[in-house]
């Protein structure tokens, strides 16, 4: 398929219906206990499979999409900042909805809710395993059984992620729009500012957390990752595409964060998606192999950053209701039970660290066969 209606701006996925969604770096939490929410350590860079089309493997330029750079074992979340509308977002961690753990649908479910509502689900941080807990998202190799599509599944055969967005059917989004309309106008007549899709949170979670060690504001610290270096020359046109490592996600450490349930009719929203996306996840020396980019610098340690007494972050919404975990999700077990821990002893941030949390686009990204 093509003409998907999907589209990168800058590193942010753009789907149709005003759907935004961003890729970040995070700490990796320890697999034992339940945490605050880590913070965000900069943008995973994506880029479009069919801008390297003679470079990929065969089976991503059928599965189109894009694409991004992944630390074995590193940990991801999922900002959803920006989007403007209302939709109903599925998230698929190898085709396994990382809401109900069941497998990928082209529509829409509530028993169980296969899918997010944006805006009022700001981020997701992993599987929904846990009654007001989800367990990271951390990427490992196919073939080991380890992913959550290898747990849930019994196989591995998908990997990466994959998006699908439903927007309000046009009747129920015309409503929206002049109710909203309505309220903005309220709201410049008694002298407010923002509107519905905005998540001002100036510094908090998803923004980049200050500098470690001294220096000026906004200079790097020592623990801080910088700025992808300066691209290393491009790979030869005339290189042929070779089979490369295939990524998927499994799970890590649990964390308080509640995936909220829908409050609208299931009528309300559309029978089609509006678009989709799959994305391809990358280790770093083919990241550089394809695209001739520098993969980001690797994970920052989780350690020295709470040493140095930088944020962690709590949210809760007290007007939504929290999904109840499935089955098939609270039984998948973390990484480090396949592949061994490899961590450091954990040192727990201070009350004082955890930072409560409220109370132009490209050329189009190719859809494929998936």
């Amino acid at each position: 398929m093509s003409g998907s209606g999907v589209r990168i701006d800058g590193n942010t996925v753009r789907l149709p219906g005003g759907v935004a969604v961003r890729f970040v770096r995070t700490l990796r939490l320890p697999e034992t206990g339940t945490h605050p929410l880590p913070p965000g350590l900069g943008e995973f860079p994506v880029r479009r499979v069919a801008d390297f089309a003679d470079r990929v493997p065969e089976q991503w330029r059928a599965r189109g999409g894009v694409m991004l750079p992944v630390y074995l074992r590193e940990a991801m979340w999922l900002s959803f900042a920006g989007t403007t509308e209302p939709a109903a977002l599925q998230v698929g961690a190898g085709k396994v909805c990382a809401v109900s753990g069941k497998r990928w649908s082209d529509r829409l479910s509530r028993r169980p809710q296969n899918y997010l509502v944006l805006p009022r689900q700001p981020w997701l941080d992993g599987i929904n395993s846990g009654k007001g807990t989800v367990r990271q998202f951390v990427a490992v190799p196919l073939g080991l059984g380890a992913t959550v599509e290898g747990q849930v599944t019994g196989e591995e055969v998908w990997g990466g992620i994959q998006l699908q967005s439903f927007p309000l059917r046009d009747d129920v989004l015309g409503e929206w729009r002049r109710r909203e309309r309505e309220r903005l106008e309220r709201e410049r007549t008694l002298g407010a500012a923002g509107g519905y899709g905005t998540f001002g949170v100036t510094g908090g979670y998803g923004a980049a957390p200050p500098p470690m060690g001294g220096g000026a504001p906004g200079a790097a610290g020592p623990m801080m990752a910088p700025a992808p270096g300066g691209a290393v020359p491009p790979a030869p046109a005339a290189a042929a595409p070779r089979r490369a490592a295939a990524m998927g996600l499994g799970v890590g450490g649990s964390m308080r964060q509640e995936v909220y349930q829908d409050d609208r009719p299931l009528m309300d929203w559309c029978e089609e998606p509006a678009g989709r996306v799959f994305v391809h996840l990358v280790t770093p020396p083919e990241w550089r192999r394809i695209t001739g980019e520098a993969p980001p610098p690797s994970p920052v340690d989780r350690a020295a950053y709470t040493r140095a007494g930088l944020p962690w972050y709590d949210y809760y919404d007290t007007d939504a209701e929290d999904l109840a975990p499935t089955d098939a999700l609270e039984a998948v077990k973390p990484v480090g039970d396949w592949l061994g821990t490899d961590l450091d002893p954990w040192q727990s941030p201070s009350p004082g660290q955890i930072t409560p949390l409220k109370d132009a686009p490209g050329d189009p990204v190719e859809d494929g066969k998936w």
